[in-house]
């Protein structure tokens, strides 16, 4: 087993741990009760499963299934979950574990975090881009009209485990979402893995390929756990593929394929800058459609300027662009307000 940490919690991979969920969770789950949240899509394939796996470990459970897709990724569905918590009187002692993908991971949290000021929650993430992105680390959030993921807190999970064999129910569609965000540690961090996804088959290499996206996050991490500084090096390729997806209604563009069109477009803005090497952005975008994943948006670029008026991200003054000096080697670049559709050509 490979085994991490963030925080002084844990997150352990290797393969079969979707069978063991209820051991691995006495270690940190000391209460009696556990709200079991997951998805219409992920319940069906792994929840009866995992319930009776907790239930064999002494815990009384309770599963509160909501359907799947982002579009339920709202603050009335985090206030539902909540709801139900109290209703199961479920205490400071007792704890959530997430059954699923990002969507879901994002909410549980979020629920954990708010429900009496904060109880305990495990994460199994279902999808590839959970595994290596969004189950580490304590961001949850929703969605809010204005914009993706505006509404969240800050709420380390206790215990991740991540088992690589789930990833074989994965539509080759969610396996690629995924791999916007494996391309991404990439470029952000590591050559290496850049040059390996560019020569090798990820899946031939998958255990190996988790272990340093998680490796990477955990490290960042660490070092910047509420996004002061180094931790906004994640967002590589966020910005621009925030908007996009808001654009489409957080429907039709998945986020990882927002993304990788977001790492071209900026990688892009930096060739035209002379920050970022040239060829940079035409490797990106090569890698990316090995993997079956998009590098450009039907919406103009004016469109997705626009749309990153509501980003996180943003500032009093401006945006804080994540951009690369070349693959592996990135940086913080804020930009003022008044010369974001310059840069962007617009």
């Amino acid at each position: 087993m490979k085994k991490l940490s963030v925080k002084g919690n844990d997150i352990l991979i290797e393969k079969g741990l979707i069978n063991s969920v209820g051991a691995l969770s006495k270690s940190v789950l000391k209460g009696r009760m556990i709200t079991l949240i997951s998805d219409s899509n992920v319940y069906k394939i792994y929840g009866d499963d995992v319930k009776t796996d907790l239930e064999n470990s002494g815990y009384e459970v309770y599963t509160y299934i909501f359907p799947a897709g982002e579009s339920s990724k709202t603050t009335s569905t985090v206030v539902d979950m909540v709801e139900f918590m109290a209703e199961k009187g479920l205490t400071r002692e007792d704890g959530v574990v997430a059954l699923g993908g990002g969507v879901v991971g994002d909410m549980a949290g979020f629920a954990a975090a708010v429900y009496l000021r904060g109880i305990k929650f495990v994460q199994v993430p279902t999808t590839l881009l959970a595994q290596v992105d969004s189950s580490v680390g304590g961001k949850t959030a929703v969605d809010l009209p204005q914009g993706k993921n505006l509404c969240g807190a800050f709420h380390q999970p206790s215990l991740v485990i991540i088992d690589p064999n789930v990833l074989d129910t994965l539509s080759e569609h969610y396996f690629a979402d995924g791999m916007g965000e494996v391309i991404k540690y990439g470029c952000i961090k590591s050559e290496t893995l850049f040059k390996r996804l560019e020569n090798e088959n990820a899946k031939d290499f998958i255990d190996d390929m988790i272990f340093e996206c998680v490796d990477i996050k955990r490290a960042v991490v660490e070092n910047d756990e509420k996004e002061h500084g180094e931790r906004a090096l994640l967002n590589f390729g966020h910005t621009c593929g925030h908007a996009i997806e808001k654009l489409w209604n957080f429907e039709t563009v998945s986020h990882g394929e927002a993304v990788g069109i977001g790492m071209v477009m900026i990688s892009q803005v930096g060739e035209n800058m002379g920050i970022t090497a040239k060829g940079t952005t035409e490797r990106i975008a090569s890698l990316l459609e090995k993997y079956g994943l998009k590098t450009v948006d039907t919406h103009t670029d004016a469109e997705i300027v626009s749309a990153m008026n509501a980003d996180k991200k943003r500032t009093g003054t401006g945006i804080k662009f994540v951009m690369l000096n070349s693959i592996g080697d990135s940086f913080i670049n804020p930009v003022k307000t008044e010369d974001i559709a310059g840069i962007f050509g617009v």
